[in-house]
């Protein structure tokens, strides 16, 4: 190519000749999440004005779903001015009553016994608010300001501990990690079960531990607009992964495929192969139960895109039997494998098995009901034909009945 452009140019260009030109599908706008695949919801809340007292109000919950570093942040910023501020408090009553003037009288009675500057004030404080026990450092009983004083710290660092302590427990307490170690699918598959069409993924569980009272929930957010013309962005619906017959319920030893049947009260009911390619929408997965080791709580979540749902497909066994338990190889939980499925949707499926057969017999209903059809209608028109010839040999009758004796033709 360098040595032709040198010949012939810089401008000179090849032109592809060949016929075959490939023509590519138009690429599609990759859509925004609403969950992400860690559970985590993509949503950020802004310009709530005077809404923001309303965390104030529920201190101890904002605390909590603070960020780790916060949290630290302000268990040592508490206690740093707690300590600080009470004191300087014994440092102000000792100043005061000009204690610190009379350190080293022994004549002296002073309010704390051997509190000369704010440093040995301080030490004070640590001593009565860690409970160690007096020695060096006491209070007098000519200080009544100081038994009152006392008497606030006790109570003022028994509410501080019980805070502070306890939000940090609770905190470290939270089921999230737990969530981790229960997996979801990296993709949902779409395929035929007992001859039905399903949507499945699969969950598992990484730890010994059970989860006592497990539940499953799916959501599928979609984009629409109601007949009335109101436009939904994140339109919620729920899809029925057993909730009749009690498949949501699991048992979460090993890991399950969960399955939602494709049926008319299926939101993915006209769901074809073709259309799959041009749909946007989001299903959202909902794990609960409760931690067998702790009683607590906890829930897994996670999402499939459209992208990641795959037609056709099948998740690959997990489960294999060993000599005396089961072993689960979790090295093929997300494999799938393809599968013979039609690519029409259910309706059209039910559609196409209604429609009649012209080589087929008709059912001993239709022949009942076609034949009385055919009864009825050769009835009517004997009955019509006889009417008209009673009619007819009335006529005859009356114009003859002067001449004539015979009899007539019809007798009614």
């Amino acid at each position: 190519m360098a040595a032709l452009r040198r010949k012939f140019g810089e401008d000179y260009q090849v032109v592809n000749t060949n016929r075959a030109t490939t023509f590519s599908a138009p690429v599609k706008k990759k859509r925004q999440r609403f969950v992400e695949k860690n559970g985590r919801c993509n949503v950020q809340h802004g310009n709530l004005g005077g809404e923001t007292s309303r965390y104030l109000s529920d201190l101890f919950t904002t605390l909590v779903d603070l960020k780790w570093r916060w949290n630290l942040l302000i268990f040592i910023l508490t206690y740093t001015i707690a300590w600080l501020v009470m004191a300087s408090m014994w440092w102000i009553i000792a100043y005061i009553r000009g204690d610190l003037n009379h350190g080293h009288d022994p004549s002296y009675t002073p309010c704390v016994a051997n509190v000369y500057n704010f440093p040995s004030a301080f030490l004070f404080f640590i001593e009565t608010e860690a409970t160690i026990g007096y020695g060096y450092r006491y209070i007098t009983e000519k200080c009544p300001e100081g038994i009152i004083l006392f008497l606030f710290q006790s109570l003022l660092g028994s509410i501080v501990d019980a805070f502070l302590i306890g939000c940090m427990f609770i905190k470290m307490s939270q089921p999230k990690k737990r969530a981790e170690t229960l997996m979801f699918s990296q993709d949902a598959v779409i395929s035929q079960r007992d001859g039905k069409l399903c949507l499945m993924f699969r969950v598992g569980n990484l730890r010994n531990s059970h989860m006592v009272s497990a539940q499953i929930r799916c959501k599928l957010i979609k984009s629409r607009q109601t007949p009335e013309g109101e436009f939904l962005p994140l339109d919620q619906c729920e899809l029925d992964v057993g909730f009749g017959t009690g498949a949501d319920q699991l048992f979460l030893v090993s890991p399950l495929t969960i399955c939602h049947e494709i049926n008319p009260k299926s939101p993915f009911f006209d769901l074809s192969q073709r259309s799959l390619m041009n749909e946007q929408f989001e299903i959202v997965v909902i794990l609960e139960g409760i931690v067998e080791t702790t009683g607590m709580t906890c829930q897994a979540r996670t999402s499939y895109t459209e992208d990641e749902v795959l037609w056709g497909h099948r998740f690959l066994p997990v489960m294999s039997l060993e000599e005396g338990f089961f072993r689960v190889d979790y090295s093929q939980f997300h494999s799938t494998f393809e599968v013979p499925t039609p690519p029409y949707s259910v309706k059209e499926q039910e559609e196409k098995n209604s429609l009649p057969s012209p080589l087929s017999t008709p059912t001993p209903a239709l022949t009942e009901s076609h034949g009385a059809r055919i009864t009825k209608q050769l009835f009517i028109y004997v009955n019509m034909v006889w009417n008209k010839l009673k009619k007819r040999q009335n006529t005859i009758v009356s114009h003859c009945d002067a001449r004539s004796s015979h009899k007539p033709l019809f007798e009614s």
